[in-house]
């Protein structure tokens, strides 16, 4: 069936989309030996690196993921956004922000059975929207109904235990083994899974509690795997530190410093979410309004002199790049290089949680990550992925067209 205008063909064996949020290839390599199905996939099935979306977010990547097309198709171009009818700061987690379906829901609404597990609760809301399955979140697995989620008694009934919290780094792995105990107690024609950063954000790839966490992720993907589904696996975004030599976070602060040149200007954050104890809100990404529209030119040339920014781009400039919708990204968008972040002002921002380190992303500097199936891809799709054009929101137009 054709959704978004991209051809989904329906398969006979399950097919199951794996989001791992923030993990980029050297993670996998690094956890190689503890890894043993994720490296017979890549032997025995297929590997390519792709390219998420800018900004490389969770919001606007899974949706990008679930609906097969960019940012600027789909109207979600960050967690976080700028409502100029509303003129307030809000979360893109709610489904009036979406511009087209998802595949998911419209797979299940043309008879197939849809089920969407969801580590942060933050995207549930819009992996839901129009969908008939069981959609429910691993933060939220104890509230889950039938009439909302189309499941209940899911810590009891479905698990056995209760979910950990937001910020253990399992919640991920309560994710991927939702999965497969739901497919072990019936039949689902499509899944996505999708885990939440926090291990990635703390941990470098090779760090052990890096390793240890994706072993278990790796078990199940295993038990996925003997129940003859066919998996994609790939990422929402890779992950860099971003600290200077004595551990501190490295940030540019740009409000603070526009407004010091008498540039006023609101920077918005598109990496703003609840769970600040992961990032502190500071990322690789920001946009800009500007109070007076004449200072344009002004403020990208300031920009650009700052150590650490690396691209400020008009917003005719950023929809052409990085096929982004004009009317939800200001003035001005700004990404920073693979070692700094930006940030408002020092005061807008809870630093105490990030003292420690940072670790962050944003910029195109996370933006390849690798495509990982379980089976072969056939001569088609493998030349596809060979090239290394392709995006991670092509993972359900390979399960469902290259096998």
């Amino acid at each position: 069936m054709k959704i978004n205008n991209r051809n989904y063909t329906d398969q006979n064996k399950p097919v199951i989309g794996v989001c791992m949020d923030g993990t980029s290839y050297p993670y996998y390599e690094a956890a190689k030996d503890v890894m043993p199905n994720l490296q017979r996939f890549i032997k025995e099935g297929s590997m390519g690196m792709v390219k998420s979306v800018i900004p490389s977010f969770t919001n606007p990547n899974n949706m990008a993921i679930v609906t097969g097309v960019p940012p600027v198709v789909n109207g979600i171009c960050g967690n976080f956004y700028w409502d100029t009818e509303l003129e307030e700061e809000v979360m893109m987690n709610d489904p009036k922000y979406l511009k087209v379906p998802t595949i998911l829901s419209e797979k299940s609404q043309n008879g197939k059975k849809v089920a969407v597990v969801t580590a942060k609760d933050k995207l549930r809301k819009m992996l839901a929207h129009n969908l008939d399955g069981i959609c429910f979140s691993a933060e939220f697995a104890n509230q889950a109904t039938l009439e909302e989620n189309g499941i209940e008694n899911v810590e009891q009934g479905l698990m056995g235990k209760e979910r950990p919290g937001i910020y253990d780094p399992y919640i991920s792995v309560y994710c991927i083994e939702a999965g497969a105990k739901l497919l072990q107690k019936e039949h689902f024609d499509i899944m996505y899974l999708t885990t939440t950063d926090f291990v990635q954000h703390k941990y470098a790839p090779g760090d052990p509690e890096a390793n240890d966490f994706l072993s278990k992720i790796d078990h199940w993907l295993g038990e996925l795997d003997k129940l003859g589904a066919i998996i994609g696996v790939t990422a929402d975004h890779g992950m860099q530190a971003k600290t200077n030599t004595d551990g501190s976070p490295k940030v540019q602060f740009i409000e603070k410093l526009l407004n010091e040149q008498e540039i006023r200007t609101r920077v918005i954050l598109p990496i703003t979410d609840p769970y600040v104890v992961h990032h502190g809100a500071l990322g690789g990404y920001g946009t800009l309004y500007l109070e007076d529209k004449g200072q344009l030119e002004e403020a990208k040339d300031y920009l650009l002199s700052l150590e650490g920014i690396e691209t400020v781009l008009t917003n005719a400039e950023a929809v052409e790049k990085y096929e982004l919708p004009s009317d939800r990204i200001g003035d001005l968008v700004i990404l920073s290089d693979a070692a700094t972040t930006i940030g408002r002002t020092p005061e807008w921002h809870d630093l105490d949680k990030v003292k420690d380190g940072l670790r962050s992303h944003g910029s195109e500097h996370s933006q390849v990550v690798p495509m990982i199936f379980n089976k072969k891809l056939n001569d088609e799709y493998a030349s596809k992925l060979a090239t290394g054009e392709c995006r991670n929101f092509d993972l359900f137009h390979f399960l469902s067209n290259g096998f």
